[in-house]
């Protein structure tokens, strides 16, 4: 989530005693050189991270196959990554300051390329946030062009956008390939203004109903035609979406796992349907002692399988497994040095590096790390899974 519309809500909320041991957490001014760019709430998250709890699950720690090139200025929010047609995997980054796409390789971690730069046109970004791969299409979220742009990999050509019409303050996606085509649901953490002191005003209950966008995408030649489904978002205190990003789906078990990232309510995941239904669960708030974030799913090929969601811890992320059936928490994981994650990314192919995949965690806002799955299986005694 953005750094600096979570400061100015965080620090209304922090106890005055923690302020005092930080007077200058809630300054806007900019961040000191070699920290990572528009990371001005971090000394806010230092200062609320110390008034937490401890975490009330022990977590396994695994090893990190590699670690990025670190790139403070980029301010690095989301990956993806897509396989070529050799068996070599890209991963997509967005970089949320430099208003651009880092490209790695996704078996060592090497630096490729950028990708674009600010603008409005093709190729453009502005903000760049969440960002999906699916088939040969990367799907980005700009926040500040309030738009999801497509590109086709792996040239990175301009495909088409859409949601400009609708969207107000997009941040996170998922995207369901069905029928030839895309359903794409798109997070959109609209405010309800600021008030005197210039913090942001969350809407009333009842103005939630449209926190989650849904778009149907069909490809057509070189471009695409997009059609607004509609929105939806449960205005009850138990199932509305406060400060939303961070969201998955699993069509077979007909579920849409949402991260509620206002910390003042809860840290958890709201559980939803694919028609944009509120069940009456959320997982999480038990284990989760920091901002629940990035969600990926774990796949096997009977059915099974395990969600992976997101503690972003400052001083260290927690990944917290839950059941993909019954979402029983299964466990949690940390590595060695990755801290700080917004979005995560699963690929779940096969490589010569990865025999049974690898996720790929956004580090600090600043690059990202790889975890094998196998270590994370390992740790937590995980039955073998099947990949379809």
């Amino acid at each position: 989530m953005d750094h600096e519309m979570n400061r100015r809500r965080a620090c209304r909320w922090l106890p005055a005693a923690i302020l005092a041991l930080a007077p200058v957490a809630c300054s806007s001014d900019d961040a000191p050189a070699g920290t990572p760019a528009q990371d001005r709430e971090d000394r806010a998250d230092l200062a609320r991270e110390a008034a937490r709890a401890q975490p009330s699950v022990e977590a396994a720690h695994v090893p990190e196959a590699f670690a990025t090139p670190m790139t403070p200025e980029d301010n690095i929010d989301s990956v993806a990554s897509w396989t070529a047609p050799d068996g070599s995997v890209l991963v997509l980054a967005t970089a949320k300051s430099t208003h651009r796409l880092v490209v790695y390789d996704g078996a060592t971690g090497a630096f490729i390329r950028h990708v674009g730069a600010r603008g409005a046109g093709p190729g453009q970004f502005d903000r760049p946030n969440g960002i999906a791969v699916v088939d040969d299409l990367a799907f980005v979220v700009e926040r500040d062009n309030r738009r999801v742009q497509v590109l086709r990999l792996p040239g990175m050509e301009h495909v088409g956008e859409f949601g400009a019409d609708v969207l107000q303050l997009p941040y996170g996606l998922w995207v369901n390939a069905v029928g030839g085509g895309y359903e794409v649901y798109v997070t959109d953490a609209y405010m309800a203004g600021e008030d005197a002191q210039g913090e942001d005003i969350l809407p009333l209950l009842a103005k939630l109903d449209r926190r989650v966008q849904r778009f149907a995408l069909a490809v057509e030649g070189d471009g695409l035609r997009a059609r607004h489904v509609g929105a939806f978002g449960d205005t009850s205190p138990e199932g509305a979406l406060r400060v939303v990003e961070s969201l998955w789906g699993d069509p077979v078990h007909d579920r849409l796992l949402v991260a509620e990232e206002d910390e003042t309510y809860a840290n958890e995941f709201k559980v939803y349907d694919l028609q944009g239904r509120f069940g009456g669960q959320t997982i999480g708030a038990r284990f989760l002692q920091a901002q629940a974030e990035g969600i990926m799913l774990k796949e096997c090929s009977d059915g099974g399988g395990w969600w992976i969601t997101t503690e972003q811890g400052k001083g260290s992320t927690l990944f917290h497994l839950f059941d993909r059936r019954t979402l029983e928490h299964a466990g949690a994981v940390t590595g060695a040095t990755v801290a700080n994650t917004d979005g995560i990314w699963l690929h779940q192919q096969a490589t010569a590096q990865f025999p049974q995949g690898v996720l790929y965690a956004v580090h600090d806002d600043q690059g990202m790390v790889a975890i094998d799955w196998r270590e994370i299986a390992g740790a937590l005694s995980l039955p073998t899974c099947g990949v379809r």
